[in-house]
């Protein structure tokens, strides 16, 4: 899934230098809101931190797959969840230090609940979450994942402007 490459530059003081950085094919990430503003939310563990992590669905993107149909089958797999309308909310750069990967971020709306279909290697669970109580769990320092407090506050923003319409 990752390609490693050192490659050498030339800055604009013409020194010649070494930049190692990371190819990741991308991946996706959904905010799924119910219609009584709960988030469909995940635990899992990852294992570089070795614990659980409250996430929104997420993952990667398959060769040549489209973000939004990735968005959509990662949150069919991990929740069972069929949203009725999907809201592009923009593209996050986790780690333009040393990494080209882009996580594409949704907003689902209009939740049907099907099947879930995890990966062989997914062991999930889910939560029903409501939105106020995850942006203070944002604040407060209680979701540590960077695409999950990003796309939870843009989520929020969102939704909130469509409110005021």
């Amino acid at each position: 899934m990752l390609h490693v490459f050192c490659d050498d530059v030339v800055l604009p003081n013409e020194t010649i230098t070494k930049r190692e950085y990371i190819k990741h094919p991308g991946a996706s990430c959904i905010v799924p809101v119910t219609d009584d503003k709960k988030v469909i939310m995940v635990r899992q563990y990852r294992y570089p931190f070795h614990r659980v992590l409250l996430e929104v669905p997420a993952g990667k993107l398959d060769m040549g797959e489209d973000p939004e149909t990735a968005a959509r089958r990662e949150l069919k797999e991990e929740t069972g969840v069929v949203p009725e309308e999907v809201i592009y909310m923009g593209a996050f750069y986790p780690t333009c230090a040393y990494s080209d990967e882009v996580i594409h971020m949704y907003l689902a709306r209009g939740l049907h609940f099907e099947q879930t279909h995890f990966d062989d290697d997914e062991f999930l669970t889910m939560e029903a979450i409501p939105m106020d109580a995850l942006i203070m769990d944002v604040i407060n320092g209680d979701i540590e994942d960077g695409k999950t407090q990003t796309a939870l506050l843009k989520a929020y923003y969102l939704l909130n402007l469509i409110k005021g319409e």
